[in-house]
C-alpha cells in the first residue's frame, strides 16, 4: 500500500496556527507533533491548561526526519523533549500529561492539578483514563474505518459497541458536572477531549453516523443528557479550542481513516484487530 500519510500538509491552520506562532521560538522544553494526531493534541492541552512555556515543534511523523529519529528512534508522535537531564524525551501521550502535571506542580503558577489529590481518587482516574484508552479510542476507529465486507462486525453492531464505552464511562462521571469529576478539568476530560472533537468525522463519513441519540429522541435517557453536558463544556474549552486547526484539514486528513488507506499505525492496529500500539 503506497504511503498516503506523507501528503499531509506539513502545518497547523486556524487556532492552532496561532497558538504554535505564539510557542515558536527556542526553547529547552520541546513539543514535537503533527496537528491532525488525536494524541498530541491531549499532550498540547495539557501544556495550554498549566500555562507551561513550551517550544511546539510540527512534523510528519509519516516522513521521519534523521534529527526525529536521533530523539525518538520509535518516531512517535506527541514526544516531549526535556531541558533537564540534556536530549531525555518522553513519549505515550498519556505519560506527557501526567509528567507535566507533577513536574509543574506549583498551582499559583500552573493552575489547579490535572489528578485529584487523594491517592484513591488518583488511581480511579487513571482506571477511566485506561477505559478511554482501550475501549472508547479504539471503538472509534473501528467505527471510522468500517468496511463493509472487510470488518468483523457489521457497522450496526459497531457502533452499538462504540455507544456501549462511552456509556460505560458516562455513568462514572460526577453528577455535578459539567467534567468527569466534576467542577474540575481533569487527565480524564483531556484523555477523551481529541476524540470527542473529532466525532463529527464518523457523522460526516459513514452511514448513521456515531448513532447517539439527540436531545427528546428515541434513545435518549439520563446517560446522553450527562454525555451533552460533558461535551458541550470540554469541546467548548479554550485549551481544546485552540489546539485544533481548521475543520476542513482533519475532513482530509481523516478520509484515509474512513478510506481504511491508512498506513498509521493505528490504522493499520485496528485493520489487524489489535490492540493500538
Amino acid at each position: 500500500m503506497a504511503n498516503v500519510d506523507t501528503s499531509i500538509p506539513p502545518e497547523t491552520t486556524g487556532a492552532a496556527a496561532g497558538l504554535a506562532a505564539r510557542h515558536s521560538a527556542e526553547h529547552p522544553l520541546k513539543l514535537y507533533g503533527g496537528w491532525f494526531c488525536p494524541f498530541v493534541q491531549r499532550a498540547w492541552i495539557a501544556l495550554v491548561e498549566k500555562h507551561i512555556e513550551h517550544q511546539y515543534v510540527e512534523i510528519n511523523p509519516y516522513k521521519k526526519e534523521p534529527e526525529f529519529l536521533a530523539l525518538n528512534p520509535r518516531g512517535l508522535v506527541p514526544t516531549l523533549g526535556l531541558p533537564d537531564p540534556p536530549r531525555a524525551v518522553l513519549y505515550e501521550s498519556s505519560v506527557v500529561c501526567e509528567y507535566l502535571d507533577e513536574r509543574y506542580a506549583d498551582e499559583a503558577v500552573h493552575g489547579k492539578r490535572l489528578l485529584p489529590g487523594s491517592a484513591y481518587e488518583r488511581a480511579r482516574a487513571r482506571l477511566w483514563i485506561d477505559h478511554v484508552s482501550t475501549r472508547v479510542i479504539p471503538g472509534f476507529y473501528k467505527l471510522l474505518q468500517h468496511t463493509e465486507g472487510k470488518s468483523a462486525l457489521s457497522i450496526e453492531e459497531t457502533r452499538r459497541e462504540f455507544l456501549g464505552h462511552i456509556r460505560t464511562l458516562v455513568k462514572e462521571m460526577s453528577s455535578s458536572g459539567p467534567f468527569f469529576l466534576g467542577e474540575t478539568f481533569s487527565l480524564v476530560d483531556i484523555a477523551l477531549a481529541p476524540w470527542a472533537k473529532r466525532l463529527w468525522l464518523i457523522d460526516h463519513y459513514k452511514n448513521g453516523g456515531v448513532g447517539i441519540p439527540q436531545e427528546g429522541h428515541d434513545g435518549d435517557d439520563e446517560v446522553w443528557g450527562r454525555w451533552r453536558a460533558w461535551f458541550k463544556a470540554v469541546t467548548e474549552r479554550p485549551s481544546v479550542k485552540e489546539t485544533w486547526s481548521d475543520d476542513e484539514r482533519y475532513l482530509a486528513a481523516y478520509k484515509r481513516y474512513a478510506d481504511n488507506t491508512t498506513n498509521s499505525l493505528v490504522g493499520q492496529a485496528t485493520r489487524a484487530g489489535s490492540g493500538l500500539p
